[in-house]
């Protein structure tokens, strides 16, 4: 046999703007609806109707029977939030959940009992949602019947949790007013003039005298009154987004009032997220501009957080840079909900960083450097070695037991120079022997004296598309061991200091890259050892016959 829960919100107009406005707690105040001498009360907290505030009331009455009284207007955005809170709530209770009002929704528990051992497990399951919208600051009733309509009336008594039994719906209907049936205000009448008082009487005449007087209206208050609601339950599927905002008591011109209703806000949307064991992975903030204006910002986190004050500052970084075009009425906050990072604790291995803690941090950079200059690199596709791409930083987790380094084969590590550094090539003179000549240079001039030329920028005399481009190769290789490097140093000297005589020389490699673009790359790589002892990579451009240092062997 099915079961039905039915969650009500009482008074879900005060309840949302209490949920928004929490300093409002225990304070006479009442919510209205309508503008200027039209405005009527719709909903009042305890303490206004005890000193005589009735919903009904128009605002200038109220106020002439308590002075006192605090006015809040109604507020679509904080019902929107409370609403979806009050579903969240549900959710935790079924996965197949029916939304049927603002204030009113329903939830198959069947068998789920189970998971509340002993003889009040419905009960149990009731009290555990009421402590569950509790933490979401919504106050809450619960009913359980096997039908939606005793769900609800059941809802609506005082006394919550209210449990009807299995198949006892009719009999727990009979002593009630029939004014828990919600029945057409023409038929009630009808029903009162017959001299019906309980539900009990109307389910206690004949049906098909009763339909045939009151037509189809009254055979399904008939059917009512018996217990027997044939309307199956409607799954209702959840938002992709989750939504928490208000509209302001007067515009905002500045930003700090702003921020702190900004921050109760993502303070709220945090415990939602929480008891759903999700975090913030997007944040969207939509304003109101006075009088018809609207913006809508969009957020993008490196990693779902729930660090609301790491959110907070990128609003607000946000706002700075770009405010708003004119004084803000209202907001929302839409937060796209993901799974966090999980952590997993090691006996052996080394420690990781908490989830929450690396996805702020990540958060704060981002908020300071620009979403384009945080990530994690990744090589790409390509000959340049310079290549790269930024990926979104998401580090694999440790090693479940500590590892030893491995042992080295003697490799050399080459420390990449970023940007390369360029370099100035001067051709020195030095003994002929030291020369690598290629077979088909001659050893010597053909005047056979050795040349007394002053040293020169290398490269000059061998630029592309010239007579000696051909053999540009061959005179690099028999003079290599004659240059002297030395780099183009910056002002505030942060270039490595790249200087001294070519003594070892490896090369040339080349690499051609993007000649079917308009910018191709061409150039010839050599590893090189200079006086001073450091061991680097050069490169030559081909294409303007400068050279630069591309790293450091270590």
């Amino acid at each position: 046999m099915p079961r039905i829960a039915c969650l009500l919100v009482p008074l879900f107009p005060l309840a949302a703007r209490l949920r928004a406005e929490p300093e409002l707690a225990g304070e006479t105040v009442a919510v209205c609806e309508g503008n200027g001498s039209a405005a009527r009360i719709i909903a009042a907290s305890r303490a206004a109707r005890q000193l005589g505030v009735r919903a009904g009331m128009t605002l200038a009455q109220a106020r002439g029977v308590l002075p006192t009284l605090i006015a809040r207007g109604r507020d679509s955005g904080c019902e929107r939030s409370a609403h979806e809170a009050l579903l969240e709530v549900a959710w935790t209770l079924s996965p197949q959940v029916e939304d049927a009002a603002d204030d009113l929704v329903f939830a198959d528990v069947s068998g789920m009992d189970s998971l509340y051992p002993g003889a009040s497990g419905e009960r149990d399951l009731g009290q555990a949602a009421a402590v569950a919208a509790e933490s979401l600051d919504l106050p809450l009733r619960v009913g359980v019947a096997g039908t939606k309509l005793a769900a609800r009336v059941a809802a609506r008594l005082p006394a919550s949790p209210t449990v009807v039994p299995a198949g006892e719906e009719r009999r727990f209907l009979a002593a009630l007013p029939l004014g828990h049936l919600e029945l057409d205000r023409r038929l009630a009448a009808m029903l009162a003039r017959w001299g019906l008082a309980t539900i009990g009487d109307l389910a206690r005449l004949p049906a098909d005298r009763v339909a045939s007087r009151l037509g189809e209206a009254g055979a399904h208050a008939h059917q009512a009154a018996c217990g027997v609601d044939p309307r199956p339950l409607v799954p209702h599927h959840p938002p992709s987004a989750l939504a928490e905002g208000m509209e302001m008591e007067w515009a905002v011109v500045t930003i700090e009032p702003l921020l702190a209703a900004i921050g109760q806000s993502l303070e709220r949307a945090r415990r939602r997220l929480e008891r759903q064991e999700l975090a913030c992975a997007e944040l969207g903030l939509e304003l109101s501009l006075e009088p018809d204006g609207a913006e809508h910002r969009t957020i993008r986190l490196p990693a779902p957080t729930r660090d609301m004050g790491a959110l907070l500052t990128l609003v607000r970084l946000e706002l700075e840079s770009r405010p708003p075009r004119g004084p803000v009425v209202a907001f929302t906050c839409r937060l796209r909900p993901d799974r966090p990072r999980r952590g997993q604790l090691t006996l052996f291995g080394a420690p990781e960083i908490h989830p929450d803690r690396l996805a702020a941090t990540l958060a704060r950079l981002t908020a300071r450097l620009g979403p384009d200059r945080v990530g994690s690199p990744r090589t790409v596709d390509g000959h340049r070695p310079e290549r790269f791409a930024s990926v979104p930083f998401d580090p694999p987790p440790p090693p479940k037991l500590r590892q030893h380094p491995r042992r080295g084969r003697g490799l050399l590590v080459v420390r990449v120079l970023r940007q390369p550094v360029p370099l100035e090539v001067i051709v020195e003179e030095a003994d002929p022997r030291s020369k690598i000549q290629d077979p088909r240079a001659p050893s010597t001039p053909p005047n056979g004296q050795a040349s007394d030329r002053p040293p020169q920028p290398f490269g000059e005399a061998h630029r592309p598309g010239s007579e000696a481009d051909a053999a540009a190769v061959f005179d690099l290789r028999s003079a290599i061991c004659d240059l002297r490097l030395v780099s183009v140093a910056s002002v505030d000297g942060a270039v490595p200091r790249v200087q001294g005589l070519v003594r070892v020389a490896a090369g040339p490699w080349s690499l051609e890259e993007g000649w079917w673009t308009a910018e191709p790359v061409d150039r010839e790589y050599w590893d090189v050892e200079l006086s001073g002892g450091g061991l680097y990579r050069i490169f030559r451009d081909r294409a303007t016959g400068e050279w630069f240092a591309d790293g450091m062997y270590d």
